[in-house]
């Protein structure tokens, strides 16, 4: 039969895995998988800002989602690509990183001396301990949730706990290593990027201003080209021939546009956890030398050298689920018992009801990198506004209108922008959010393009 592809996304909520098989017209995706982690963890050491996961249970879904893919396909496996949430930072003991055991149809492992997963939401790193650490040499600012500003934190708070690790990477380096049983782990350009103090021109580390920090530098991953090979699989995990290929781990951002976007004119618009407006830059773009702290726009190494400007929002469809939670524990304090799942569509509906809201919204629930001190604010309240529906539409407005003062509209027109690719799982479940889009946005917008990080993960195989 036809040798087939294995792509795998380790999200923020969910793992997904997609088998991609060669076809007459190109891949095609052959099947998919996908599990809730449920993997979010009290943070002892940082609460209430930080923001955690169990590396036991991403690995579980991860194992339960393999297991749940045809064998007869798994076995036929050459290249295994994959990707994950970008700028967290997990640590390990590279001879005792995970553990393998057999049992299922093919051996799979499980993590052993690894810490939580101190993912890109966490909140530890105050603006003003920021302003404490050097300046990096890059084109990225810093901001809380990036792995070296996490390391930081912990050799100044918490230098005992580092001692217990030789090895750190994202979630994604984490499996790669554990696969190809990598002595030190392997990350690609795009992930190093997201932790900060990492220069893309040069592709290395600023090992000379972090050493004056007494940052521990030798945590720090060696680092490749997207699209490279990080090693072959050193066992035949769920099936998967031992000796497959397995590429060096890539940013889930990049991978998501990767399987969709084909022409230099379209804008591609995430909305999944958080929210993404991007464009490709012309070719032989470089970023500039050192970054603007003000910018709401960043540029995201992309795959051949080529860079995304991207607005990068950390309000998506997070703020829509701290909504539906706020209304479940309002309702729960009225001594009503109101499930969350049945609360969803509930609001949308009463929102497509009210085609208008005067009501408006600026949902910056969680901050945004460039202003961190902005929370959200509601203004415009009258009371013919009040009802479930108006709030849901202007929230769902103020969405969209947030990523398009990160990434103006004549910004988008300036560089040849002809249509917006819609894409992430908020987007696909809320017409409402939707209708909000292609109200603010002056283009057309396509969607139900198989836009996925995990199959553009094995697309780049």
């Amino acid at each position: 039969g036809p040798t087939c592809v294995l792509g795998i996304d380790l999200g923020t909520t969910s793992v997904k895995a997609a088998l991609v098989t060669g076809t007459e017209r190109g891949l095609a995706l052959a099947q998919s998988c996908s599990r809730e982690t449920q993997a979010y963890s009290d943070s002892l050491g940082a609460a209430p800002q930080g923001m955690e996961q169990d590396v036991q249970k991403i690995i579980r879904a991860l194992n339960e989602c393999l297991a749940a893919l045809p064998q007869q396909q798994l076995q036929q496996v050459t290249h295994v690509g994959i990707s994950g949430q970008m700028h967290g930072v997990v640590f390990w003991k590279s001879d005792k990183g995970c553990r393998w055991s057999e049992g299922g149809p093919g051996p799979a492992f499980e993590p052993e001396q690894v810490s939580h997963l101190v993912t890109w939401q966490d909140g530890r790193c105050s603006p003003s301990f920021l302003t404490s650490l050097p300046l990096p040499q890059s084109h990225v600012s810093l901001a809380t949730g990036f792995g070296c500003a996490t390391l930081f934190w912990y050799s100044k708070n918490s230098p005992d706990f580092l001692k217990a690790y030789d090895a750190a990477g994202t979630i994604q380096d984490y499996v790669v290593a554990m696969l190809c049983d990598l002595k030190k782990p392997l990350m690609s350009v795009q992930n190093a990027s997201s932790w900060g103090y990492f220069n893309c021109r040069n592709k290395s580390w600023n090992t000379d201003i972090l050493k004056k920090s007494g940052f521990p530098v030798h945590l720090l991953p060696e680092v490749g080209d997207p699209g490279s090979i990080a090693g072959r699989t050193t066992c035949a995990w769920h099936g998967i021939p031992k000796g497959a290929k397995v590429g060096i781990a890539l940013g889930d951002f990049q991978c998501s546009v990767y399987s969709c976007l084909t022409e230099r004119t379209d804008a591609v618009l995430n909305i999944s956890t958080s929210a993404q407006l991007t464009i490709s830059m012309p070719l032989g773009f470089q970023p500039p030398e050192t970054p603007d702290p003000s910018s709401a726009v960043t540029y995201f190494p992309y795959f051949n050298g080529d860079y995304l400007a991207v607005a990068a929002s950390l309000n998506g469809g997070n703020v829509l689920a701290t909504f539906v939670r706020m209304v479940a524990q309002w309702a729960q304090e009225l001594g009503l018992q109101v499930q969350e799942s049945a609360i969803y569509p509930r609001i949308i509906q009463a929102a497509l009801a009210q085609k208008h809201s005067k009501l408006s919204i600026h949902p910056t629930l969680f901050g945004e990198r460039h202003l961190p001190e902005l929370l959200a604010s509601v203004s415009s309240i009258g009371a013919s506004e009040l009802s479930l529906g108006h709030v849901t539409r202007a929230l769902c407005r103020g969405l969209v209108e947030n990523l398009r003062s990160m990434l103006p509209v004549q910004h988008l027109q300036d560089v040849g922008v002809r249509s917006v690719l819609g894409s992430g799982s908020a987007l696909a479940k809320n017409e409402v959010l939707r209708q909000e889009v292609e109200r603010v946005l002056p283009f057309p917008v396509v969607y139900g393009k198989d836009v996925d990080a995990a199959m553009g993960a094995a697309m780049v195989m």
